[in-house]
Parts: C-alpha cells; sequence; structure tokens
C-alpha cells in the first residue's frame, strides 16, 4: 500500500501529473494501470480524463507500445503461451482489438520452438513411470504455462514424444 493511500491524502493535479509521468517513464503501462493509479490518488473523474489526456499527448501513455512490449516481454522471457498473455492484457484492461494486434506480432515458427523446448526440456524433468500419467503431468504444464491443447499435441507428436 502506498504511504499517500493510508493518509488518504488528494494529490494537487500538476504533482498527479509530475508523479505519474515518472511513473510511465519508468516502464510501459497501461491506460487501466494509470486510472487506477489516479483514482488510488483520491483524483476527481475530470482530473483523470485529464492527466490521461496529456500523458497520451506527450507521448508518455501509448497502448499500442505497451501491448507489444508486454506480449514480446512474456512471450520471450517468461516464455508465455497466447493464452496466458492475452489473460494477462485483460486484466490490464486492454481491448480485445489491441490484444490481438499485439498476439499477431509473435512469430509462428518461433512460438512452435519454444513450446518444443519447454515441452522436451520438461519430458525429461518428469520421474512418473506410467506413460499416461507422464504424458498427462507434460500437457498440464504446458496448459498451465499458456499454450493451446491442439498445439500441444502437435508438438508433442511432430518431436515424437508420445505415439
Amino acid at each position: 500500500m502506498d504511504s499517500l493511500e493510508k493518509r488518504n491524502i488528494k494529490l494537487t493535479f500538476n504533482t498527479a501529473l509530475a508523479k505519474i509521468q515518472n511513473w510511465c517513464a519508468y516502464q510501459e503501462r497501461s491506460h487501466g494501470e494509470v486510472k487506477e493509479k489516479l483514482y488510488e490518488w483520491n483524483l476527481y473523474p475530470s482530473e483523470v480524463d485529464q492527466i490521461i489526456s496529456k500523458l497520451i499527448e506527450e507521448n508518455f501513455l501509448n497502448e499500442e507500445r505497451f501491448v507489444k512490449a508486454y506480449v514480446s516481454g512474456k512471450f520471450r522471457i517468461k516464455k508465455w503461451g497466447r493464452r496466458k498473455i492475452k489473460q494477462g492484457l485483460l486484466q490490464k484492461k486492454v481491448t480485445d482489438k489491441m490484444i490481438d494486434s499485439g498476439l499477431n506480432t509473435i512469430d509462428g515458427d518461433e512460438y512452435e520452438a519454444t513450446l518444443a523446448d519447454l515441452a522436451m526440456k520438461k519430458f525429461h524433468l518428469i520421474k512418473e513411470k506410467d506413460a499416461f500419467k507422464h504424458k498427462n503431468k507434460l500437457i498440464t504444464y504446458l496448459q498451465s504455462r499458456g499454450y493451446e491443447t491442439d498445439m500441444i499435441f502437435f508438438v508433442l507428436k511432430a518431436n515424437n514424444l508420445y505415439k
């Protein structure tokens, strides 16, 4: 919890603008995150709208840039699948159109290769002797990473992990 929230202090327009500009400059933010933060600072809805307009105008806030950075980071660094990335963006209150556009930036071959790499690594780490349970654990793991079930089966078959 923020110290401002504990004391229930209302920030002035200019102070809030300066603080939120610094916060947005630190890393890409979604419109929803910024709105939430401004409301935490007890600003009026009209002030929140003015600040958001100013942030967009000054290029501190750009939803398309945020989505591309989020998708790229979650896929390349955390190795998340499309389903998990989409869920994360929905939680950040990003529109479906922006989500679809961001997910389309993921290269299909790279996506398949990443899934195959995760599957191979996990395949060898699972200690289960029963082949059916082994396969089930692997599929469950890959689904929890956000990969689509049909894509998982395709990759497992293509890499001869299961018949």
